[in-house]
């Protein structure tokens, strides 16, 4: 038994880590043209839900396109029932590529470990090299669940094993919630109902029990994004509790419905695993097409069981441990947790900013004003504290790292200044004169925004980990968002020269927008210089 448990833990580590892996190399090499389709195509419920299908079938996650969805919307572009439509459209694109990835492509496997490790060891340039990455999770997937079925292959004829699976036969509702609690514990919907459905395929779960289990992944799928957003703006919380409600309020209604009439399981096909994953998909196809007329009274119910406040973060004490000092070590890390916060106030001011150009909303403006105070305390404090620091005996490296985090905390502190000072008065003159970007130029604005606000999370996830392969990505997105800034500067000519009336009237207005979200990205991507630099891969001049 025990040889049995730990083949079978090593089996489904392997299945979370390669469909990790996969989001991962989709992630850093098509997020941003993944994050303009799932923005652009929010102008029907249907064209949400077939862009949020499409993404969760890349991603390989759900929870993923809600956490880019809740984003969105945070930043005050992308409307409630937009955001619950394409929720609802990454769940249905969750449980087709679990229909792909359990149908019989395993002799797939050696070839695509070799394109796969091909490409990542020899392509040169990014995108290549993380479709090698993909590839190889596509295969690690599969192998994966070969190793599943392998696992509890002894287990068919094991008297206690049919015992207490036989109990959750018995016992729906218990498997219900069990699966439930998995999914949630395993933090990726898609791997739990593979394994799910893995185990009913090798005889371990009876139909009645993987179906329960299929759909309490379904509310444990719905509840981690939920969760995961609990402190965040209003909006991404309004968003993932109406899809909870309508995604675990289905799973649970069709759960009595079977539990009424377990015979229609017979209609999704023949055998426990066909018929559990068939349900899965059948499950989340009906509820992203018959939600879609009743997402406004979701969102309401949602809006009214929401308690009251904006669900930010509690402002925590301060990292700058004093009695560290003497401790120079320690004193760093203390400096570089702080630092880390001060990004993430930053990014937080950053992320409604280009709402206000649209719907001029003084509560968003004042809380703005107020973490830009925060930061600026913050820079403050960590400016003082290293000072202080810097009269111990440190090694050069310490130095260092000290004199980076100064300059890295000088950066954020511009960016906040060029957000509440530049950004929101740009916001508030628009309001004041009565006047609005043109459709093209409000998009191309979102568009240019959206890309500084991706590049943000990746300086966040920079100082979290100091990789230097997402350091090098952060650096090469500088220069990717130089060449944006060009070609909006060009567009906007255009239609100057065609005498757009909003163009011309808001020319000022919109070009300034442009250079402060620009320095906006740039202070944002000085906190990968010190690693690249570190390693070797920064050059001492751009000059041939």
């Amino acid at each position: 038994m025990i040889l049995f448990m730990v083949n079978l833990a090593g089996a489904v580590a392997l299945l979370l880590f390669s469909v990790r892996m996969i989001r991962t190399g989709v992630e850093r090499a098509f997020m941003s043209p993944l994050r303009r389709l799932l923005r652009r195509a929010t102008g029907s419920r249907l064209r949400a839900v077939a862009a949020g299908a499409g993404s969760a079938v890349l991603l390989q996650s759900s929870t993923a396109v809600a956490m880019l969805t809740a984003g969105f919307a945070a930043t005050g572009t992308l409307s409630i029932i937009a955001g619950v439509a394409l929720i609802l459209g990454a769940d249905l694109g969750s449980a087709i590529a679990a229909q792909i990835l359990l149908s019989p492509i395993h002799w797939l496997v050696p070839v695509l470990l070799i394109l796969g490790v091909t490409l990542f060891l020899k392509a040169e340039s990014r995108r290549p090299r993380q479709a090698g990455r993909i590839l190889v999770g596509l295969a690690l997937v599969l192998l994966s669940l070969s190793l599943i079925r392998e696992a509890t292959e002894p287990l068919r004829d094991n008297p206690l094993v049919d015992a207490v699976l036989g109990r959750l036969g018995s016992d729906p509702a218990s498997a219900f919630l069990l699966a439930a609690l998995i999914t949630y514990a395993m933090h990726s919907s898609i791997a739990a109902v593979l394994m799910f459905v893995t185990f009913a395929a090798q005889g371990l779960l009876p139909d009645n029990a993987a179906a329960a289990m299929v759909l309490g992944a379904n509310l444990g799928g719905a509840a981690i994004p939920f969760v995961l957003t609990m402190r965040g703006e209003r909006r991404a919380r309004q968003i993932m509790l109406s899809n909870l409600l309508l995604r675990g309020g289905g799973a649970v209604a069709l759960l009595l419905v079977l539990l009424a009439r377990p015979d229609l399981l017979a209609l999704l096909g023949a055998g426990a695993a066909r018929q559990a994953i068939n349900l899965h998909l059948a499950f989340n196809l009906t509820v992203a097409l018959l939600a879609l007329p009743f997402i406004p009274a979701v969102a309401r119910l949602a809006d009214a069981l929401l308690p009251a406040g904006r669900g930010s973060a509690e402002d925590r004490p301060s990292a700058l441990d004093e009695q560290m000092l003497s401790n120079p070590p320690q004193a760093l890390i203390n400096a570089q947790r702080e630092l880390l916060r001060m990004a993430e106030e930053t990014h937080l001011m950053l992320q409604p900013v280009l709402g206000l150009f649209q719907t001029w909303d003084g509560a968003i403006s004042d809380r703005i004003a107020a973490r830009e105070q925060q930061v600026d305390r913050m820079h403050y404090d960590i400016k003082l504290y290293l000072s202080r620091l810097s009269e111990a005996d440190l090694t050069a490296d310490q130095s260092r790292r000290a004199m980076a985090i100064t300059m890295i905390a000088n950066h954020l502190e511009d960016a906040g200044d060029q957000i509440s000072a530049n950004l929101v008065d740009l916001a508030r003159r628009m309001h004041q004169q009565g006047v609005v970007f043109s459709a093209d130029g409000l998009r191309e604005l979102t568009d240019f925004h959206d890309r500084v606000l991706s590049n943000a999370r990746l300086a966040l996830n920079v100082l979290m980990t100091a990789d230097s392969e997402i350091a090098r990505q952060l650096i090469e997105e500088k220069d990717r968002t130089r060449a944006a800034e060009q070609d909006l500067q060009n567009a906007h000519l255009a239609r100057l020269r065609a005498n757009n009336r909003a163009s011309v009237e808001t020319t000022n207005l919109h070009q300034e927008t442009v250079r402060a979200l620009k320095q906006v990205n740039t202070d944002f991507t000085y906190v990968a210089y010190p690693i690249v630099e570190e390693a070797g891969d920064l050059r001492a001049s751009r000059l041939a």
